[in-house]
């Protein structure tokens, strides 16, 4: 079971490598269902590996010049505030029964729906054809755009994913950037957003740095073999084949926390 736990961290990497998010939507089911690991706890250690792997990757985007710096601060201020407050004050305020009657529900049921919801909803992003047109661009505001970025950090600290779904499409329609630069600016974002996430959550728990060094080491492995293969596949047919995955995945986690 560990094995396949780990062969899972590469997953993430190559992912994250091929399209700029997605595989950290994978980080937290394999740390709950298959390492066994609290979900709280889980999510913690999330962010800690995708903001590490993303780094990679984003270095390497950056090298090639696939970074868009100044678009990435944008983007990423308000969400890392919006995650850190999240990891630091509002996941432990989250009381460990939140209902009791008629049905339990525990803090952990109530993470991992809620992270199913998001999968569901992270499947559909990448099945469905976006338009970026410039009348759809210009209705946005800066004010408009820097509360989204916010909203996005605050799931971002609660599901303990990178968010690479809702940062690339944002990225395509606001910024007006090239898919290939939005895929290394989401890296660049996803990392920021991440790390400074995870600083929330160590005073709240505490960290096994061997389990967690080691799992994240196969993850950066695997991103690098991602972003060798990202010119060698359809990115449009992966994308279009893992969100079918990642509903299969959300479907599996509802149907466990809440019919089983």
């Amino acid at each position: 079971m560990e094995l396949f736990g780990y062969f899972g961290a590469l997953c993430i990497g190559l992912i994250l490598g091929l399209t700029g998010g997605g595989g950290s939507i994978l980080t937290v089911p394999i740390l709950v269902y298959v390492m066994l690991i609290d979900p709280m706890i889980a999510t913690a250690y999330s962010l800690f590996i995708v903001g590490t792997t993303s780094a990679f990757g984003a270095i390497q985007n950056y090298q090639k010049g696939f970074v868009d710096l100044k678009n990435g601060f944008l983007f990423a201020i308000p969400s890392f505030i919006a995650v850190y407050l999240t990891r630091r004050f509002i996941v432990p305020l989250i009381p460990n029964i939140l209902v009791q009657y008629p049905i339990l529900v525990t803090k952990s049921n109530f993470l991992m729906v809620f992270f199913a919801c998001i999968m569901v909803l992270a499947a559909f992003s990448m099945l469905k054809k976006k338009k970026t047109t410039e009348e759809t661009v210009g209705n946005i505001s800066v004010f408009t755009l820097l509360i989204q970025t916010f909203a996005i950090g605050i799931i971002i600290g609660l599901v303990g994913a990178g968010g690479g779904f809702l940062i690339i499409p944002s990225l395509v329609l606001f910024a007006k950037l090239p898919m290939k630069k939005a895929v290394g600016t989401s890296l660049f974002i996803i990392a920021m957003n991440s790390l400074i996430g995870f600083l929330g959550d160590l005073q709240n728990i505490s960290i096994d740095w061997k389990f967690l060094s080691f799992f994240t080491g196969i993850s950066i492995v695997g991103i690098f073999i991602g972003i060798y293969l990202n010119k060698f596949v359809n990115e449009t047919q992966l994308k279009k084949g893992f969100a079918y995955f990642v509903l299969l995945m959300a479907t599996f986690i509802l149907v466990k926390e809440i019919v089983l």
